[in-house]
């Protein structure tokens, strides 16, 4: 009885020592605590943890930017909007084009190049349309081409609503915008640097204002928010398995919220008809999008409800790019 109560005291103490450490590193700024990665394998395990990263207290789920700043928006356990600094070069004069979460990294698009950036460590400026190969640990240039399945009269429906998934690009697109049975997701093939269609959608778009957007669900899965703007209903839709990039023939698609409430904001405003950004957490569906006049709205949905909207202040200008992104201590290839 002795010897086991002995080894239950271990293991409650030794427990114990591993949340205090965790409550302690989780006030730790990221760049100090890339530094600790060599101190043991569990501290390096630690540190690619979801769930550490998650608790962290400057841990954030969107990015704005505007024509001149950079901000994070904070969610939990309540809205923080925090400016980040701009020391990273290729992001002092801003210019952005497109924000696109790329597994860990933050992809920003300009007018001329592009920064592969973690808002966390640090960044990797290049020229558009290249991209790194982590086998061959080079920045490959690749031409425009298409592949057997693409078509000139293809067509996405927001580029800043592409995803990427263990390392290949994807897209919602359409042949016919006006034909919900004309919609699919097309990937960008690095290898053969083709276009070509991956697999269909359980849903397209009835009108110009509905919105359609396509995200990473849980690591290795898809995710797709419909909104019709007549109604104001919104179905959220998830593939059943793990996506892999060479079998979209495989995809099967379940219906996973649905929320019907007339009352629910418009997520696509009428005036530029940018895409919302999105992220499922349990039962809550929480969306980053702005409004007829420009000004960006934080709204968090659930139990068929609107449950809070939250403007972001106006230290933010109006008509951001925004994008969702969780924070990671990944390293920025050379």
């Amino acid at each position: 009885m002795t010897f086991a109560l002995g080894n239950l005291y271990e293991e409650s103490a030794a427990l114990l020592n591993i949340t205090n450490r965790t409550a302690k590193l989780s006030r730790v700024p990221p760049k100090v605590l890339v530094r600790f990665r060599a101190v043991s394998k569990q501290w390096n395990a630690l540190f690619d943890d979801k769930r550490f990263l998650n608790n962290h207290k400057m841990t954030f789920r969107f990015i704005i930017a505007t024509k001149c700043k950079i901000y994070s928006v904070s969610i939990d356990p309540v809205i923080v909007v925090r400016e980040l600094p701009l020391g990273t070069p290729g992001l002092e004069s801003l210019q952005l084009i497109t924000l696109i979460d790329c597994n860990d990294l933050l992809l920003c698009g300009k007018e001329r190049g592009a920064v592969v950036w973690n808002p966390w460590k640090e960044y990797h400026t290049n020229d558009l349309w290249t991209t790194y190969d982590f086998s061959s640990d080079v920045w490959i240039d690749h031409k425009s081409k298409t592949g057997n399945d693409s078509s000139s009269s293809i067509e996405s429906v927001s580029v800043e609503t592409a995803v990427s998934l263990n390392g290949t690009l994807y897209w919602v697109c359409f042949s016919n915008k006006n034909d919900p049975l004309c919609y699919n997701i097309s990937k960008f093939d690095f290898s053969s640097e083709t276009w070509d269609t991956f697999c269909n959608l359980p849903c397209g778009r009835n009108h110009d204002g509905d919105a359609l957007v396509l995200r990473v669900f849980m690591g290795d899965l898809f995710s797709l928010l419909k909104q019709c703007i007549v109604t104001k209903k919104i179905d959220i839709w998830v593939t059943e398995n793990k996506i892999y990039s060479e079998d979209g023939g495989g995809v099967v698609w379940k219906n996973f919220m649905t929320l019907s409430d007339p009352n629910l904001p418009d997520l696509v405003e009428t005036v530029r008809y940018y895409q919302p950004s999105y992220f499922i957490e349990g039962k809550r569906l929480v969306v980053c999008s702005c409004d007829n006049t420009g000004q960006a709205w934080i709204y968090i949905l659930g139990d068929n409800e609107l449950i809070s909207k939250t403007r972001i202040d106006d230290m933010v200008r109006r008509w951001p790019l925004h994008c969702t992104f969780i924070p990671s201590l990944v390293q920025v290839p050379d």
